[in-house]
């Protein structure tokens, strides 16, 4: 048989919770093409089978992370995993684990949203430099010390694959700590107390049980069990210092 009559089976999570009382699966066959991504047969599916099917996706390259669902039983981004990697199927695509289901595989990122805002992952100022005085300027070395952290497109893979997150509800969550460290680590950032309450809380940090998942299924590297746990080491040893009579030189309180 051929590549172009062969086809594989999409086991396809369905719920719509105003009309379905649970969820179930729906399975169809697509056509198999060495290569295309399960995104792609998710669209032939709505195009030619299927109307109503309901997910989300945008560039297809792997760059706005909006394609993340879980494809048998692990978070992947549908335009970067490949049908071939799963054959001879069945392919079961499901919503992201941990999330609310809002329709079919589309979930709810409200709480990661409000989360994200909680930690301002911005550069914050305590004075602006005057507009004459140009840019902030930055080493390489400086640039370095949070480049890889500043990759995260939000796509929450990590967040479908951390097991704290599904299950404390008040966890900041892998990707959300990480873009924290990201400014922290920002030498053209003054923020650092301001998001310190926040993160070196229970919730924060320190929820966190350090199994990697989240980095494991990061499409970017990012890295964020990383971030955390260079956090971690930050906390303890402001609280250590902040035992001691005197502050020791080069470090604040």
């Amino acid at each position: 048989m051929t590549t172009e009559t062969m086809t594989v089976t999409l086991e396809v999570f369905r719920y719509h919770p105003d009309t379905d009382s649970e969820p179930s699966y729906q399975s169809y066959e697509v056509p198999y093409r060495e290569e295309w991504v399960v995104l792609d047969a998710l669209n032939w599916l709505k195009d030619e089978v299927d109307g109503t099917l309901s997910y989300r996706w945008s560039c297809r390259m792997g760059v706005c992370g909006s394609c993340g669902m879980m494809v048998n039983g692990y978070p992947r981004l549908t335009c970067n995993a490949f049908l071939r990697e799963f054959m001879p199927g069945p392919i079961r695509v499901e919503p992201l684990r941990g999330f609310p289901v809002e329709r079919d595989m589309v979930t709810v990122l409200d709480d990661f949203m409000e989360k994200l805002t909680d930690v301002k992952p911005y550069i914050i100022r305590e004075e602006e430099q005057s507009l004459d005085d140009g840019e902030y300027l930055q080493s390489p070395s400086q640039l370095a010390d949070f480049k890889q952290f500043s990759m995260c497109i939000n796509c929450t893979l990590c967040y479908a694959a951390c097991p704290v997150y599904e299950h404390e509800d008040e966890f900041l969550g892998p990707a959300v700590l990480a873009l924290a460290q990201r400014y922290n680590l920002d030498s053209r950032d003054q923020g650092n107390e301001q998001r310190q309450q926040l993160i070196w809380a229970d919730e924060g940090i320190w929820d966190c049980t350090f199994v990697g998942e989240c980095s494991a299924v990061c499409p970017k590297d990012v890295d964020p069990a990383a971030a955390i746990q260079q956090a971690k080491v930050e906390a303890t040893n402001n609280f250590f210092i902040s035992l001691l009579p005197f502050t020791p030189p080069g470090m604040g309180r």
